[in-house]
């Protein structure tokens, strides 16, 4: 009989989070690491939200929170999605999560039966395929290219769906390819799903703000998609309040009850003192942490303009999140320094060793023939993490 069971032996680590962990064991021998694997904003929480944090304090918030969220924080979420994505929701629709990662767990886990597949268009965010299968589901992966600026096309998702697809889970902007869907190709993707009444999405939002095209589309904006899509977002990224562990969810009363039930055997409500401070931030208007996403834009032509020098490397461009995912498969089978690269893994490898340079292998996304390169960096490391990559591999 195994000590551990076989849902964590089976499930893998997260790419991420095992590649930083590596840069981090580097840097505590000596080594000069440029990291440019983890998607977090490398700017601090805006000013009034930490103030609204203090107050909270000062005001004597210690005790649980109730388990789906403050009824004030609640109503902040639905002002916000009625203010950003035309989305009505009522207090019962909304679940106040820790962080984004538990309301995905959660629906996964109210939602998927043992053989239920869930239809991930490559590249997806590397907790999307364990989620799913740590809740029995079976994650069918739907290929997409660098062509097709890595998003799915309505014929790709016709072909994937069986009589055991249960849901679509995807992210627009998109981690780790930074594409974006219009909402013309949202439109047509559910022209697709409407024939198939018993096909949920979960529309995975969270980088909503980090957009340089100037308008976001939700799933959930089409009536006849509205009761089937469980909108994700929360305040890790454009607010740069990682660490402060607030998500939330707009979903069907009877989803929304589900999830906030799972949730009150596992951790009940979140942390009190963050979403105090989230109601302040979201009560803001979006103008101001317009300051970060302009940043993240001119870091975005920067890796462009340097990685567009470097043989091998062909990108299309990101049009939201902060992260490039280039095809690197001209580099495989060849030698480099004495190391064979065999694929993106090898590569990714062979950069932190040779270049010092953490990056992150496509394989984590479902896209073997990628990395993802963050550019939540400032923009001197940019430059010489480039300069370090261009001279590993020539």
């Amino acid at each position: 009989m195994n000590l551990l069971s076989d849902r964590i032996l089976n499930m893998s680590t997260s790419a991420t989070l095992a590649m930083a962990a590596k840069a981090r064991e580097l840097r505590a021998e000596g080594k000069d690491i440029i990291g440019l694997s983890l998607g977090e904003p490398d700017f601090n929480t805006p000013d009034f939200i930490k103030d609204a944090a203090i107050q909270a304090i000062n005001d004597n918030y210690n005790s649980y929170s109730p388990v789906d969220g403050y009824v004030e924080l609640k109503q902040a979420v639905i002002t916000k999605f009625k203010r950003d994505n035309n989305l009505t929701y009522t207090l019962p629709q909304i679940v106040v999560s820790t962080g984004a990662k538990q309301s995905l767990a959660n629906i996964a886990a109210v939602m998927l039966n043992k053989g239920d597949e869930v239809l991930l268009p490559c590249p997806y965010w590397v907790s999307y395929s364990d989620i799913v299968k740590l809740n029995d589901g079976v994650p069918v992966e739907v290929k997409t290219s660098i062509d097709t600026d890595f998003k799915m096309t309505p014929e790709q998702l016709e072909a994937a769906i069986t009589p055991n697809t249960k849901m679509m889970w995807f992210s627009s902007p998109c981690n780790p390819s930074g594409s974006v869907y219009s909402k013309e190709e949202l439109r047509a993707l559910a022209d697709v799903l409407v024939k198939y009444p018993n096909i949920y999405v979960v529309s995975d939002e969270i980088y909503e703000h980090i957009n340089y095209v100037g308008g976001h589309a939700s799933m959930a904006e089409f009536d006849d998609m509205y009761d089937r899509t469980i909108t994700v977002n929360g305040v890790s990224k454009a607010f740069a309040m990682t660490g402060w562990r607030i998500g939330f969810i707009g979903a069907s009363e009877k989803i929304a009850r589900a999830c906030n039930k799972m949730q009150g055997q596992i951790t009940s409500g979140a942390n009190c003192i963050a979403q105090q401070a989230v109601i302040t931030a979201l009560n803001a208007p979006p103008t101001q942490v317009k300051y970060m996403i302009d940043e993240f834009k001119v870091r975005r032509d920067l890796v462009l303009d340097l990685l567009g020098g470097i043989e091998g490397f062909n990108s299309n461009t990101p049009e939201g999140a902060f992260y490039v995912f280039p095809d690197i498969s001209y580099y495989f089978g060849k030698t480099l320094r004495g190391k064979t690269i065999n694929n993106a893994t090898d590569f990714s490898l062979y950069l932190l060793e040779e270049a010092l340079v953490a990056t992150v292998t496509g394989d984590a996304f479902g896209n073997p023939n990628c990395i993802r390169i963050s550019y939540a960096a400032s923009q001197e490391q940019i430059i010489e993490a480039i300069k370090r990559i261009k001279e590993a591999v020539t």
